[in-house]
C-alpha cells in the first residue's frame, strides 16, 4: 500500500522513521540539544522534511520542543521512565483483562506457541537484541487478545519510548521473561483475568531506584558503544 503514496510522502516516511529510531536509542545524546544542519547533513535531506519529522517526533514525545532554540531529545529521567512503565502496566492489564473475555482457544495456542518458540529459542543473544524483539512482539500479540486497536497502538507507542531502558534492563532479566509470559499463558487459558492482570503487573513494573540504576548503565551504554542504536538504525536504513 505504501507503494501508492507519493514519493515526497515515501521520503518523509523515511526521514521520520530514520530520526525517531536515533532519538528513542539515543544516538542523538539525551537531554541534548537537535543540530538540524547537522543532522540534515549526516542524513542527506533538506530541512524542510526533517523539520516536519521532528515536529511530529516532538508531538509523540520523543524530543521536546524549546522556545527559539529547536528541539532537544528527552533526557533519561528517571520519575519519566517511571510514569511510562506505571502507564504500559496500566494499558496491559487492562488488554488482559479483555483478552481473558474475547480471546479464542486458538489465539491462545497461537500465542503460547510463540511464547515457547521464544524461550526455546539458541541463547547466542549476546547483547540481547533479539530477545527485546521477542518480548516487544509478544506484548504487541497479547494487546491484540483484546480485540481492540487502541491497545495496541498503545502498548507499541510505549514500548518506542522505554525501548532503550527495557533492553538495559533486559540484559540482566533474560533467564526468566520467557517463562513469566508462560505463565501469563496459562492463566489467560484458565480465563483468570485477575491472577493474569497480577502477573502482568509483577511482570512489568519496576521500582525508582531500580530505573534509576538501569539508567546509570544506560549512559555507559551510550557512550561506549550502543548495539541497540546501531542494530536499529540497520533496519531502519
Amino acid at each position: 500500500m505504501s507503494m501508492n503514496l507519493p514519493a515526497s510522502i515515501r521520503a518523509a516516511d523515511r526521514i521520520y522513521d530514520r530520526v525517531k529510531a536515533m532519538a528513542c536509542t539515543y544516538r542523538l545524546s539525551p537531554g541534548g540539544r537537535v543540530n538540524e544542519v547537522e543532522l540534515a547533513r549526516q542524513l542527506g535531506v533538506s530541512r524542510t522534511p526533517l523539520r516536519e519529522a521532528l515536529n511530529r517526533l516532538a508531538s509523540e514525545g520523543f524530543l521536546v520542543p524549546t522556545m527559539n532554540k529547536g528541539y532537544h531529545v528527552r533526557a533519561l529521567d528517571p520519575a519519566e521512565v517511571l510514569a511510562l512503565y506505571e502507564f504500559r502496566a496500566a494499558i496491559e492489564v487492562g488488554g488482559v483483562q479483555l483478552a481473558c473475555e474475547r480471546a479464542t482457544d486458538a489465539e491462545l495456542d497461537g500465542l503460547e506457541a510463540f511464547a515457547l518458540a521464544s524461550r526455546d529459542a539458541p541463547d547466542e543473544d549476546a547483547q540481547a537484541l533479539r530477545l527485546l524483539e521477542l518480548d516487544e512482539q509478544f506484548h504487541e500479540r497479547l494487546a491484540g487478545l483484546s480485540g481492540n486497536d487502541e491497545f495496541v497502538r498503545a502498548v507499541c507507542a510505549t514500548n518506542e519510548r522505554i525501548r532503550f531502558v527495557r533492553w538495559i534492563d533486559m540484559k540482566d532479566r533474560r533467564a526468566g521473561t520467557q517463562n513469566e509470559h508462560l505463565a501469563i499463558v496459562r492463566h489467560l487459558r484458565q480465563r483468570d483475568a485477575a491472577m493474569a492482570g497480577t502477573l502482568i503487573r509483577q511482570h512489568i513494573s519496576r521500582r525508582l531506584d531500580q530505573i534509576t540504576e538501569v539508567i546509570r548503565i544506560g549512559y555507559g551504554e551510550i557512550y561506549t558503544g550502543n548495539a541497540l542504536a546501531a542494530h536499529v538504525l540497520d533496519g531502519a536504513a
